[in-house]
């Protein structure tokens, strides 16, 4: 049983602000803040202010809107990753890739580049492996494509005509048209593979790793030497992928239920 708290302190308005500005899909004004929060304009101002000047907020470019800032989409990186390094998501983990056969990991998106939380090998390395701490382009990784997929239309294309296209191979996809098609038909299929785009030898697949509300927290993945598994042969790594994202799923609404339960 938690003790009463006040529930409408700076700090309650300023996780609200934070709330509803990572919610929206474009970027909002501080008078649209305010409407929607039910506050008045000078205290949404003031408050504005301070989660700018501690990074958490940030103006679009050459606007006066409102996004979120570098630094509170770092804090939720790190927080995701931490989340994902416990012993029983560990576990789901270790267990889809001894089913499989081949490495898998779980990535996050951080500072518009994927970042790898877990990982679990379970054959000696042959090629490019994706351990803890490493990080690669959003747009030539599984986990990349699958983020980039789930945002709409507009945010979505704005972000891929923005990222610089390195040809890390000759199979990257450089051009912005065909990256949009390819973000398309993974959005429908909801997962994505690789064919040797960040490493010359190396195919790979993932799925996403969903919040109880839908929302995308992560993505589970499997990298694989192309010597050993083929391109087309990556389609049977998907049911184990989906069947384990949907176990650490679960962990994640049962670890919420228990900390509604403690609070009860």
């Amino acid at each position: 049983m938690t003790p009463d708290i006040q529930t409408d302190g700076p700090l309650d308005r300023a996780f609200a602000i934070l709330d509803f500005v990572a919610a929206q899909i474009k970027a909002v004004t501080a008078a649209e803040i305010a409407k929607n929060l039910d506050l008045p304009l000078p205290t949404a101002h003031r408050l504005i202010s301070n989660l700018e000047l501690r990074g958490l907020l940030q103006r679009a470019a050459g606007t006066k809107r409102f996004v979120v800032g570098n630094n509170l989409v770092t804090l939720a990186g790190k927080t995701i990753g931490s989340a994902f390094r416990t012993a029983r998501r560990h576990a789901v983990l270790q267990n889809v890739a001894v089913e499989i056969g081949e490495q898998c990991e779980i990535g996050i998106v951080r500072n518009t580049a994927v970042v790898y939380v877990d990982s679990v090998r379970v054959k000696a390395p042959q090629s490019l492996q994706f351990d803890p701490g490493h990080s690669a382009p959003l747009y030539c990784t599984s986990t990349g494509k699958i983020y980039l997929s789930m945002l709409a239309a507009k945010p979505r294309e704005k972000l891929v005509r923005a990222l610089h296209l390195e040809q890390h191979t000759d199979h990257t996809i450089t051009d912005p048209e065909l990256l949009l098609r390819v973000l398309e038909e993974t959005r429908r299929n909801e997962w994505a593979r690789t064919n040797e785009e960040f490493v010359k030898g190396v195919v790979g697949c993932a799925v996403p790793i969903l919040a109880p509300g839908g929302t995308l927290i992560a993505c589970l993945g499997v990298s694989v030497p192309v010597a050993r598994v083929s391109f087309d042969d990556l389609q049977n790594f998907r049911e184990p992928l989906v069947r384990a994202a949907k176990l650490l799923s679960e962990t994640i609404l049962e670890t919420n239920e228990a900390t509604a339960q403690s609070d009860a």
